[in-house]
């Protein structure tokens, strides 16, 4: 088993998500909001985060994997789709870690072309430095050094999401 280091506390996730929850809040005052998690890292924060948000909210998942290709056309795959229409909807994109923004540049583009009246895009976790896709993140949690973390939704080999904090597999 790999040593882990914890980089974020759990009463330092739940503090930021409440904080981005207030945010979301406030610019969509009276409306409805649809929060799109991306599966399966997402599921955590998305949920915590609807859970603080005072406005209707509606949760739609999908599931997209990258695979080694130069493109962004290629080499991305849409395993789950929406079930339900964003059009003219307020829609944020939950995402649990951007780093070269490959993915999520597909994803706002395959969701535009659904029509949806605002789309925004929030995680948790973003490390700037790995960015090679220009992608514009409305919410950001933490700013985090370039290593590979784990936990609150994050994964190595499908294990470590159910912890509630967030670590880096030591060095």
């Amino acid at each position: 088993m790999e040593e882990l280091k914890v980089l974020i506390e759990e009463e330092r996730i739940q503090k930021k998500v409440e904080e981005i929850a207030k945010k979301i809040e406030k610019d969509y005052e009276g409306k409805e909001i649809t929060l799109i998690c991306i599966l399966k890292g997402s599921t955590f924060f998305t949920v915590d985060l609807a859970k603080k948000i005072n406005n209707n909210v509606k949760i739609e998942f999908i599931q997209v994997s990258s695979y080694g290709a130069s493109t962004v056309s290629k080499g991305i795959e849409l395993k789950l789709d929406l079930k339900e229409s964003i059009e003219n909807k307020d829609v944020i994109i939950v995402e649990d870690i951007i780093d070269t923004g490959r993915t999520l540049s597909y994803l706002i583009e395959h969701l535009k072309d659904r029509n949806p009246k605002s789309l925004k895009l929030c995680t948790l976790l973003d490390k700037p430095e790995r960015r090679v896709y220009d992608v514009k993140v409305d919410y950001v949690g933490f700013e985090i050094p370039d290593k590979f973390v784990v936990g609150y939704g994050l994964d190595y080999d499908e294990i470590y999401r159910n912890l509630p904090y967030i670590a880096y597999i030591g060095e």
